[in-house]
């Protein structure tokens, strides 16, 4: 696996934007993706109504869905692999607001304000370093988890994968989504799904969660004013079985 890009001030920036930014500060074309804006949020919004007690993101990058988590949740914990996204989501809910660097070609920058929603309640969320792959024995259980574009960037998703029914309460829901761009890079080839990415979790999750929807989820990530990723995730939401 390469050494971890998400400690780069780059990446930060660019993931501070892209979960905080406004529109207009992502994307100024008018022809350009913007159905693909909003990705942190919506993603959230895909979970039942109603509050719940305990929350948890996992790989929660700078944030945006852990704070979103809070607007139904008594206690959120977001949790990432990376020590400057963990740094930074917490900055953001004690200052509500970031400048950040904005990449606009070759070495030309703009430095632009990004901030948190209003809504959100931050002392209802703690942010941790930990790895989606060797998780801390005490977590708990949580009503609500939420794994956002994690699958394809580990070395052994299966060792997350296997984790998720002991976190998830009977009648919890699971909220997974993919890009499916599996990668060498990231994950050993032997360990790709070796079907769809959907049938394998179908597959890890027989006896344990009841598929309850898939959808399809585009994001936008800004690189610079004239260079976007625009991707398509694969969202799918679960329910923790009662009995197994």
């Amino acid at each position: 696996m390469t050494d971890n890009i998400y400690e780069t001030d780059k990446l930060v920036s660019e993931y501070l934007l892209f979960h905080y930014g406004k529109d207009d500060q992502i994307l100024s074309w008018e022809a350009g993706p913007s159905s693909a804006l909003g990705f942190p949020r919506r993603i959230v919004e895909r979970f039942s109504d109603g509050q719940v007690e305990r929350a948890l993101d996992l790989g929660c990058a700078v944030g945006r869905s852990s704070y979103e988590l809070s607007r139904n949740a008594e206690e959120v914990v977001g949790i990432d692999f990376s020590h400057a996204f963990v740094a930074a989501a917490a900055q953001m809910g004690e200052s509500r607001g970031a400048v950040v660097s904005r990449l606009e070609e070759a070495s030309t920058a703009s430095r632009i304000e990004v901030a948190l929603p209003d809504e959100v309640l931050p002392e209802r969320v703690s942010f941790e370093q930990g790895d989606a792959m060797d998780l801390r024995a005490d977590l708990g259980q949580f009503d609500r988890v939420l794994a956002a574009n994690l699958l394809c960037r580990l070395p052994e998703p299966d060792r997350c994968l296997s984790r998720l029914p002991d976190l998830v309460r009977p009648g919890g829901e699971l909220i997974l989504t993919t890009p499916c761009t599996w990668l060498e890079e990231f994950t050993p080839a032997g360990n790709w799904p070796e079907g769809t990415t959907l049938d394998w979790l179908k597959e890890q999750f027989s006896g344990d969660f009841e598929l309850l929807e898939e959808k399809n989820e585009p994001f936008l990530i800004r690189e610079t004013a004239r260079k976007f990723q625009w991707t398509v995730a694969m969202l799918t939401r679960w329910k923790r079985v009662l009995y197994k």
